[in-house]
């Protein structure tokens, strides 16, 4: 979906109405991650509109369904009330018993499209080594591989960094039966769901993990962040894959481990030390530093790249790992084999393991499984010849942090859909400090006409509104999704967002998650210094 969309529904809407605040049309989102994705099939293909363009003008209107005329309009108190839901804030101290903290709060939130939310987020202070921990992931195929990677990845993570003197006293608190040493500190959203039938198979896993490393002579003082990132995306991918291949005598576990891999998710990550962030990113997510310059005006860092169709290092990459009879089959319709968009991501076994794998374990199930209940479907991706097309193996950034270094959003693409980087950093950026930069007018604005100087008038009006969240995420969301044509926030827009209904909402606007962590400029200051 285009990030500034004006009117009403055009599809699949015969029996509902709205008004809006603008007559443009409404398009539909394209088909996003797979075609086999949980939309479903709805209503009916009337054409539903708020208004008509004319000659010179349009004609504001509503639509009447053949059924029923419901009213798709919010109150300020309901809207808050939606994008507030799952807000989340913590402070961090701003000293943890090992020195300043290069973090000095950070907030989230989520507002779901799918039913149930795909997106899951994480953040975490790291115990037994320095450092926090931040995760935003986007499933696709259901919300189960996502959950699980949520919940596992930081683990992997943090034992990774761990020191040997660390994992042996972990292994013999489990020998002994004692109480394990905290590996992390969690901070949760008391909406947050975890896994519990799960709880014992990934606790295992993950000492079965932190054993190898035990027993590697490499291992030491524990891996550097970049390398314990990469490691625990590769492993915990591995651990996913063969967890849907061994017998369980428990039916919850044997149909959760094959969701979550037959599921799919991206992942971005971000270790966030004393001097730096290293960030690892499977798939289409995104992770942006905001930067304050001298001139106190706002500029947006990359520290990720998207994988996907428009990333034509990765189309090249994953061509590069197959015969060149299928260059023109590996990508096609800016899809994995026409079928998926993101380009590395976890689980989707579907990509990764012989077709007769595959067969043989959804045939594995008791016959009495219904497929369909546990979103899971017998199909290949076409042009299947030479497994596997998919991989996690995330793509590493450093970032040393500098003074200018203010705050990095980590966000899901349903947040990049509708945003660009650089105005999510300024929307920030002026919540943050409350100060509205407008740019000098042009010489060439100077030339405008009457009409036109009025528009621009509006345009900066508009960017110096107060903001109307305290938690900067939602900020953000309201935002991405409430923005009108003059960058004003448009209440009948983002109402009419807001109220589709859970069968519309998936076609106008994705699952969207964001984090936005408040970085200590003033302890980069002192090391500058």
């Amino acid at each position: 979906m285009s990030g500034r969309l004006y009117a009403s529904i055009l599809q699949r809407a015969s029996s509902y109405s709205l008004t809006l605040c603008s007559t443009a049309p409404f398009q539909p989102r394209p088909a996003h991650h797979c075609h086999f994705s949980s939309w479903g099939t709805s209503r009916s293909h009337q054409l539903c509109s708020s208004g008509k363009e004319t000659g010179n003008g349009s004609q504001s209107g509503r639509c009447l369904s053949t059924h029923q005329d419901l009213d798709f309009q919010l109150s300020q108190v309901q809207i808050n009330s939606i994008l507030r839901s799952n807000e989340q804030t913590v402070s961090v101290p701003e000293f943890d018993g090992r020195g300043l903290s290069t973090v000095r709060k950070f907030e989230s939130n989520q507002l779901a499209a799918n039913t149930p939310n795909e997106d899951r987020r994480s953040a975490a202070t790291c115990l037994q080594s320095k450092g926090m921990l931040f995760g935003v992931f986007d499933g696709h195929g259901g919300w189960a591989c996502a959950q699980a990677v949520s919940e596992r990845l930081l683990y992997y993570t943090a034992v990774a960094m761990m020191p040997k003197q660390s994992l042996e006293e972990l292994e013999k608190c489990m020998e002994h039966g004692r109480p394990v040493p905290p590996i992390l500190q969690w901070y949760k959203h008391h909406a947050d769901f975890n896994y519990r039938e799960s709880a014992s198979l990934y606790i295992d896993h993950l000492r079965v993990f932190w054993q190898e490393l035990l027993d590697s002579e490499e291992h030491g003082e524990g891996m550097s962040p970049p390398d314990a990132l990469d490691c625990a995306f590769k492993r915990l991918d591995a651990d996913i894959s063969l967890e849907a291949q061994v017998p369980f005598s428990n039916d919850l576990m044997k149909s959760t481990a094959i969701q979550v891999a037959f599921a799919g998710c991206t992942a971005c990550v971000a270790h966030i030390g004393t001097d730096g962030i290293h960030v690892a990113n499977a798939g289409d997510c995104r992770v942006i530093l905001g930067v304050q310059e001298e001139d106190g005006s706002w500029s947006a860092l990359p520290l990720s790249q998207d994988h996907n169709s428009q990333n034509q290092t990765e189309v090249e990459r994953i061509k590069a790992q197959h015969p060149p009879s299928e260059r023109d089959t590996v990508v096609t319709d800016d899809r994995l084999l026409g079928v998926l968009m993101p380009l590395r991501a976890f689980g989707d076994v579907r990509f990764k393991w012989s077709r007769e794998l595959q067969q043989s374990i959804l045939a594995s199930l008791e016959s009495g499984v219904d497929l369909d209940s546990l979103n899971l479907y017998q199909y290949t991706p076409p042009n299947y010849l030479t497994p596997p097309y998919l991989d996690v193996a995330p793509e590493m950034t450093y970032h040393k942090l500098r003074p200018q270094d203010r705050f990095l959003i980590l966000g899901t693409d349903g947040l990049w859909d509708e945003l660009g980087n650089e105005e999510a950093v300024r929307l920030i950026g002026e919540h943050l400090s409350g100060i509205h930069l407008q740019a000098p007018v042009s010489p060439s604005e100077r030339q405008l006409k009457l009409g036109q100087m009025h528009e621009l008038l509006l345009k900066r009006q508009a960017r110096a509104s107060p903001a109307l969240d305290t938690n900067a995420a939602t900020h953000l969301i309201r935002h991405a999704l409430g923005t009108g044509e003059y960058g004003e926030l448009c209440q009948e827009r983002l109402s009419s967002m807001l109220a589709l209904p859970e069968d519309l909402a998936r076609m106008y606007r994705d699952d969207i998650t964001a984090t936005v962590v408040y970085l200590n400029s003033d302890l980069a200051r002192t090391r500058h210094s």
